[in-house]
């Protein structure tokens, strides 16, 4: 199976044909209102060039793992999730389990070096909750394995996108 960037190239060069030609047709109503909100654990939120994200918890000794919102709407809707063993001792760029959606397969790779010690199993039966909560991880969210981190998993952060950096690149490989 192909990673997630690999499987997504070809639904991004459509998505920004798309997105091109709605855009500028788009105008904002005086009504709407944007709510933002500054949390230090959204300080913890780092990408992948893969399109997973690590979500860790303020001590930085766990986290939660999953694919990005870009990465789910580009799959399409997610058919089947195979999900991985737990426990599991995984390093970074590991493949950790596989999502298969209407448009294609991807492996889902582990962002750091962790030990696996959940997954989602709602995942297994609703696997479209991947495509409604993607970065969402709560009990009814799309997150995929929740994780210990050790020191070189910390380390292994240094390496990966904040949310800015990986908005930057998502934009950078629709053109």
């Amino acid at each position: 199976m192909a990673s997630i960037a690999r499987s997504l190239r070809p639904a991004a060069i459509q998505f920004a044909a798309r997105s091109s030609r709605s855009a500028a047709s788009w105008r904002p109503s005086p009504f709407q209102a944007r709510a933002f909100s500054s949390s230090p654990i959204a300080l913890h939120k780092k990408f992948t060039k893969d399109h997973e994200w690590i979500e860790l918890s303020d001590d930085g000794k766990t986290g939660v793992i999953g694919i990005s919102s870009y990465a789910a709407h580009q799959l399409g809707d997610v058919v089947y999730v195979e999900l991985p063993t737990t426990p599991m001792d995984v390093a970074a760029g590991d493949s950790i389990g596989a999502v298969e959606s209407v448009k294609s397969a991807s492996d889902i790779n582990s962002p750091i070096t962790c030990t696996i010690t959940e997954v989602n199993d709602l995942l297994e039966e609703k696997p479209g909750t991947i495509n409604k909560g993607p970065e969402d991880d709560s009990s009814a969210g799309g997150w995929f394995a929740k994780v210990e981190v050790g020191e070189v998993g910390v380390k292994d952060l240094e390496g990966l996108m904040d949310a800015k950096e990986y908005k930057a690149f998502t934009e950078e490989e629709e053109h």
